[in-house]
């Protein structure tokens, strides 16, 4: 278990949990070499245990690591830290289109275009490199405050794809956006990433899902056989172009989609334009069902058959036809119960002999892991291995302010769970109270309080506050705190965060010629804000010397830390000396 503070690959110290999902858990971290937060997604339960998928995971997510785009999350590394394995990603402060969507409940049609036009960017670089998302899905798109949209997920979502269609929980979200090849068990193309990107482009347009169902099956089966609704239905004034777009990127057929992300970003950068006004809705060249249906898919149709035609004849009052179809339906409902009996029989014992008799008969001596916490590592050590387990050599540190510094805290796996003997135990050993005593910041400089708290192995961070509704802006400094999220003389363990809050000053330049400032006064004014001033000399007759005629920066325009400043100041013309004799011979 990843904890607040740890290191991985003593580097990334985690800051604090971000999310967590049925793959993997994911945390924002500091990189304590490149001096920059970031995500890391740290594989769980028995996928960080299936070699297959752990060489297949690293390698896709490595081969994503390539891509650098502004609309693809960046991943900057991929390792094993004591069996852990883990991603390491650019660090994005948004939230994803379901949560969007959640909040809106649909989207406008301009706002959908800008959104996928970025989204196919992003995808036009991958598929120039072959490289196929195969899970685009709303929780893998985020977006920022400032609209910019960024693809997560790449790599994961490749590994991902050999095991998804046995893990329910995994399928269940992403089948919503399954391709007909896909659902039909063939392998993912780049059409593919298409596919799911008109079900998105639906699903934002009119906030709902084309297809739904009780589970997967179902809906992957819709996937493959229904048409796809007319977006007209639910917005009846959408442009023409744009329902085309959605119905080429979603067609049945891969054949009849976009070749790729760009041709599909190309088609969606005009689709608005009054040239496209009259478009007619789009037909395809190919058939819409040329491809093998799966045997699954023809046995569904024939059941759905036989279902309607018992039903009809019931319907009509037949009761002959429907005694007849019942006990013709009868004799081979029996036929077929006494067939899945003996194959329940049948898998009952396979089951009984995986999950009892074979534990019961190989399965070494149970023990309870005795609890060790308080004493020294070799009393520690001494009790465990009497105890019949393996001692780690891998010892990990945590800070403790009710153990003793050098003291074990606790094991892993836990005291009092039971094990097989032989198990490997890892020790935590305390590195006592190295917690920090958090002080009333407010008044003081952020840059001083910051350097002062980092020090001490503190994460921190600033954040601009405005002012509070009927304050005075004069009252507030630039670069003062304000606030504090952290309560004085509360304690922080190292590795754990504090955001510190300064005021948000739109500081604008004065009028220093109408409102005649001193030359000394501009003077203090730069210092103050980091500006960089030059001063210009001017003589003149006009002006009292010493009075600022121009300034280079309008009044009222805002002012920023580190830019040149030019005043002109009027001074007494100089009498120039001329030699009475300069010039006689």
């Amino acid at each position: 278990m990843i904890m607040k503070g740890q290191k991985i690959s003593d580097r990334y110290q985690i800051i604090k949990s971000i999310g967590e999902g049925g793959m993997a858990n994911v945390y924002l971290a500091y990189d304590t070499i490149l001096d920059r937060n970031v995500a890391v997604k740290v594989l769980r339960g028995d996928l960080a245990t299936d070699e297959k998928f752990v060489r297949r995971f690293q390698r896709e997510a490595l081969s994503a690591s390539s891509l650098s785009n502004p609309n693809i999350v960046e991943v900057y590394d991929v390792g094993e830290d004591n069996g852990e394995y883990y991603i390491v990603m650019e660090y994005v402060e948004g939230k994803h289109l379901k949560n969007l969507l959640k909040k809106r409940g649909k989207l406008t049609v301009p706002e959908v275009i800008d959104i996928v036009l970025q989204i196919t960017n992003g995808l036009s670089v991958a598929h120039d490199s072959y490289i196929i998302h195969r899970d685009i899905k709303p929780q893998n798109i985020l977006i920022l405050d400032n609209g910019l949209i960024k693809i997560t997920d790449f790599g994961i979502a490749v590994a991902m794809n050999a095991t998804q269609l046995t893990q329910t929980n995994s399928v269940m979200g992403s089948v919503h956006y399954l391709p007909p090849e896909q659902a039909s068990g063939k392998g993912a193309t780049l059409q593919s990433d298409i596919y799911s990107i008109g079900i998105l482009m639906y699903e934002l347009l009119t906030g709902k899902l084309p297809f739904k169902g009780d589970n997967a099956v179902e809906i992957a089966l819709k996937h493959l056989k229904e048409p796809m609704p007319s977006i007209r239905d639910e917005i009846p004034d959408i442009p023409q172009s744009v329902e085309n777009i959605i119905l080429k990127a979603t067609a049945k057929n891969p054949k009849n989609r976009y070749a790729d992300a760009r041709e599909m970003h190309e088609d969606l950068k005009t689709c608005l334009d009054e040239s496209r006004a009259n478009e007619l809705k789009i037909t395809f060249k190919y058939p819409e069902h040329d491809y093998d249906d799966t045997k699954l898919l023809k046995t569904v149709k024939q059941a759905e058959k036989t279902d309607k035609k018992v039903k009809k004849e019931v319907k009509d009052g037949d009761d002959k036809i429907a005694k007849k179809v019942t006990k013709k339906d009868s004799t081979s409902q029996n036929k077929v119960l006494i067939i899945l009996a003996s194959i329940f029989v049948g898998l009952v014992v396979i089951i009984t002999t995986i999950f009892v008799l074979i534990p019961y008969i190989t399965s070494s001596k149970q023990e309870e892991v005795p609890d060790v916490s308080g004493y020294t590592v070799n009393e520690a050590i001494d009790a465990l291995q009497d105890a019949g387990f393996v001692v780690a050599d891998e010892q990990r540190e945590e800070a403790s302010d009710s153990i003793d510094e050098g003291k074990v805290t606790k094991t892993s796996p836990a005291a009092g769970s039971i094990r097989k003997e032989g198990t490997e135990i890892i020790l935590y050993i305390s590195l006592g109270d190295v917690t920090v005593e958090i002080e009333d910041y407010t008044g003081e400089n952020y840059n001083e309080v910051k350097g002062r708290l980092e020090a001490l192995n503190l994460v921190v961070y600033v954040e601009s506050r405005d002012i509070p509704e009927g304050d005075d802006p004069a009252d507030y400094e630039e670069g003062t705190i304000m606030d504090q999220s952290v309560e004085p003389g509360k304690r922080l363990p190292e590795g754990d965060s504090i955001t510190l809050y300064i005021p948000k000053l739109d500081n604008k330049y004065p009028d220093f010629v109408l409102d005649e400032y001193t030359v000394a006064e501009v003077e203090e004014f730069a210092e103050d804000y980091g500006i960089n001033l030059i001063i210009n000399y001017q003589d003149t007759t006009e002006y009292e010397p010493g009075t600022i005629i121009d300034q280079s920066r309008p009044a009222g325009s805002n002012v920023v830390n580190g830019a040149r400043l030019t005043i002109t100041v009027a001074r007494e013309p100089q009498e120039i000396e001329v030699d009475p004799d300069e010039g006689l011979e």
